[in-house]
């Protein structure tokens, strides 16, 4: 037989069946805002990707149709050039350059390239172009302005720190010492800028760990790995194995060593003979090339 209830009792059973009935439509709509919350944050996660993204593809795409361009007018300046029987064999070097960077090029777009060639396949069209710049430099004459900032200044301080603090102090001095009136400047910095490359190839790809990974490579008579061995290292380990960069990586290397040839041969006894202008564009263009080398050991 049922129990009687009293209408007290009926209006707490009511109370609280009220009560556990709000409790459940209160995590009901908790639940529905966390999850509308979560989905609003996704979205604005992702919005915040796609906006990154696209700005990166904007800026990466402005800085390739700024290096085309100037690889463009440099190569163009050069051709009008062609008959100045000036720096034969420095010149040969360029044309090398040219041509090695006409087969990564060709190479990039008939191949499946991921991300991570993106900054090396850019710095590389602004090393073609540094490439082709600093001979034009050299094949003109014209006297620049004497302000010499953009001699003294540095923006690879970070890359040699990341090695050793002696190489930025030796790289400063190097460049308080390149001036159009000082003898020693070729010496000074041609030595210092040689060790740079050196030490970066070292430092990252030393001999014992490049003849582990690469038991056959190239070697020198004395068995100590080869620059390009070493450049094919460090590819290796960034995982950007391939010919083409390869080539290109090792002949715009040997083109600054054969321009610290030029350089120094050709300031040897003759104060003077480089302008500011021409300066400025070698150390940019040691600069530039030590940065590009830098791009491809971040995993080495």
């Amino acid at each position: 037989m049922a129990r009687r209830m009293s209408s007290t009792q009926y209006l707490s059973k009511l109370r609280q069946a009220q009560a556990k009935r709000k409790q459940a439509v209160d995590k009901y709509n908790r639940a529905v805002r966390d999850r509308n919350q979560k989905i609003k944050s996704a979205i604005n996660k992702r919005n915040q990707a796609v906006n990154r993204y696209n700005s990166q593809v904007r800026s990466y795409n402005s800085r390739v149709r700024a290096n085309r361009e100037r690889l463009r007018r440099e190569l163009y300046k050069l051709a009008r050039a062609a008959s100045q029987p000036r720096y034969v064999t420095f010149r040969a070097s360029v044309d090398s350059v040219q041509r090695s960077y006409v087969d990564l090029e060709a190479r990039a777009e008939t191949s499946n390239y991921d991300d991570r060639y993106n900054e090396v396949l850019d710095l590389s069209e602004q090393e073609a172009a540094n490439n082709v710049g600093v001979m034009n430099a050299l094949l003109d004459d014209t006297e620049g302005s004497e302000d010499n900032g953009g001699i003294s200044s540095s923006k690879i301080d970070h890359i040699l720190a990341a090695i050793s603090n002696d190489l930025t102090g030796r790289w400063h001095g190097a460049l308080f010492s390149l001036s159009a009136r000082n003898p020693d400047a070729a010496r000074h910095f041609c030595t210092s800028a040689r060790e740079l490359v050196i030490e970066i190839l070292n430092s990252k790809a030393p001999d014992d760990r490049v003849l582990m990974e690469l038991p056959h490579c190239e070697t020198t008579d004395k068995n100590i790995p080869t620059r390009r061995s070493k450049v094919r290292y460090l590819l290796l380990r960034n995982r950007m194995a391939d010919e083409a960069l390869e080539d290109f990586v090792e002949k715009d290397i040997d083109n600054v060593v054969q321009l610290f040839r030029v350089f120094n041969d050709g300031t040897h006894g003759s104060p003077g003979h480089f302008t500011i202008t021409q300066l400025v564009a070698i150390k940019k263009r040691v600069e530039d090339a030590i940065s590009f080398l830098w791009s491809i050991t971040s995993n080495g």
